[in-house]
């Protein structure tokens, strides 16, 4: 097949968009399968294009690749000033091509062209600068022993050839959260990005080689998640992998990386969160943000507020807020100025969906808003929020990625916290109150590698995020990162102390 496409985007103009593997700066055929995996849109179901699959092979001489660049090109052979002009260059280039990005991603996502631009790509320019910042201020420890005669110190060296997997509900952000700490510490890289969105992320590696990147410093393999994820998880010659995903995939990783050869391994993961609204709350505010929790991205999100418990004395009139708001966020094709959330991403993601709001409904909880399905063509689910759940209701207890509400009510501080725990996940949490005490009691009291404080799912590239219990292990953003890529030396140096032998 070609390595290159002409796509046609809704603005009128096209967009010359590589589909092969991209290994050594250069875009290239699989070298034993003819494999390919089909690009969707999913406001209109139509084919977009394919793109190469990258077969087991593939992945080996992509890890090949930036093994050597990492002996000879990138790692330690390359200072940190030169890392981080890189990067930013690199940023500069994304910032420039920001409109065709996003419609690229809009034609492949499905989300909104002005959250894929304003949000999202803006987003991921600012966390690449932010670790171009990092890259010449990554140091180690002076340590006293014996100052007359044993010096010691320590250094951060890049951890190696990483693996890095990233899944299709933010394409392009998951890219810059990976590439920019790893980059940073003089890593190279093996991507996968996610066999339903592999467009921009391909297009992204055209500018790594425009930026002036070594080859083999970033190599991009769409390919299956059995095929190219869990080779990178088992690889013997891969240091170290990152994946954003479902927990049952990173239990997969975790096992392989355990088998081949101890990689490190970070993994965020799924989420249930919880988001508590108190009887003292800004009600107008509070219903805005828990509003955005769940109908953004459309619901596809690790942190999506997706368990909301309102005080008792505050619900009747929350929700009365809470749908009014709900149902001003309008559902539609991406490339339409009036959609605020668009379609799910891919056919799979709307049966999935589907499948739970059936479920909610056969459970016995009561639909306040949604649950109907739209004619027609696209893989589209309105909010639906439900009332009069239960502890162990499935839509209550399961991840459902989709924009789905469960609302309860509780009486007491004490409750909320106990309702709020009472999941396997501990991603993100939220909660809303107008008594610093009781947010601060609260906040500690909630597990969750994040809590949001009268706001929701905002995040920042110097603030690490990261999860609790079944959302993960390891951190991403923020100077946190940088652990994940490095690997800390001691070196002690004697310059005085003489050893007398025999013992």
């Amino acid at each position: 097949m070609a390595l290159t496409q002409q796509i046609s985007l809704p603005s009128g103009t096209t967009l010359n968009c590589p589909t092969g593997l991209f290994i050594n700066n250069e875009f290239v055929p699989s070298v034993d399968s003819r494999e390919t995996l089909e690009c969707i849109n999913p406001a209109t179901e139509d084919v977009i294009c394919s793109v190469v699959a990258a077969s087991v092979k593939d992945i080996d001489v992509a890890v090949q690749a930036a093994r050597d660049a990492l002996k000879t090109t990138w790692g330690k052979n390359v200072t940190g000033f030169e890392r981080s002009r890189l990067i930013h260059k690199l940023a500069d280039l994304i910032e420039r091509d920001a409109q065709a990005l996003a419609e690229l991603e809009t034609l492949n996502n499905g989300k909104p062209l002005k959250v894929a631009r304003d949000f999202d790509i803006a987003d991921s320019v600012q966390c690449l600068r932010y670790y171009a910042g990092w890259a010449d201020k990554i140091t180690g420890q002076n340590i006293e022993v014996d100052r007359k005669k044993i010096a010691a110190f320590t250094t951060h060296d890049p951890i190696g050839v990483c693996g890095q997997i990233i899944p299709w509900n933010y394409p392009i952000n998951m890219w810059a959260w990976k590439v920019g700490p790893a980059l940073a510490c003089g890593c190279t890289i093996v991507m996968k990005p996610s066999e339903v969105t592999p467009l921009t992320s391909l297009k992204l590696s055209e500018l790594v080689k425009e930026a002036g990147f070594p080859p083999g410093v970033l190599n991009t393999v769409p390919s299956l998640g059995n095929v190219g994820g869990a080779a990178i998880a088992a690889h013997l010659d891969v240091d170290k992998v990152a994946f954003t995903g479902s927990t049952i995939t990173g239990r997969k990783i975790m096992e392989a990386a355990a088998r081949s050869n101890l990689k490190k391994v970070s993994l965020e993961l799924g989420g249930k969160s919880p988001h508590i609204v108190f009887n003292s709350a800004d009600l107008d505010q509070a219903a805005s943000w828990a509003a955005l929790g769940i109908c953004y991205n459309t619901g596809q999100d690790c942190t999506a507020g997706s368990r909301l418990y309102v005080q008792s004395g505050a619900y009747d009139k929350f929700i009365e807020i809470l749908l009014k708001k709900i149902e001003e966020h309008v559902i539609g094709d991406g490339f339409d100025e009036k959609s605020a959330g668009g379609p799910l991403v891919s056919k799979a993601q709307y049966e999935r969906v589907w499948g739970y709001i059936e479920a909610g409904k056969a459970e016995g909880a009561q639909v306040l808003c949604g649950g109907v399905k739209r004619e027609g063509k696209g893989y589209y689910a309105d909010p639906t929020v439900f009332a009069g759940i239960k502890p162990e209701m499935k839509i209550v207890q399961e991840e459902i990625f989709g924009p789905v509400l469960c609302v309860g009510k509780f009486e007491t501080e004490e409750e909320a916290i106990n309702l709020a725990n009472d999941t396997t996940y501990g991603l993100g949490a939220g909660l809303h109150s107008s008594d610093v005490n009781q947010c601060m009691r609260v906040s500690s009291s909630l597990e969750a590698g994040t809590v949001w404080i009268n706001e929701y799912n905002l995040l920042y590239p110097n603030v690490p995020f990261g999860g609790k219990k079944r959302s993960g292990i390891g951190r991403e953003l923020g100077s946190y990162a940088l652990e994940e890529y490095t690997s800390v030396k001691s070196v002690i140096l004697n310059f005085g102390e003489r050893l007398d032998w025999p013992l």
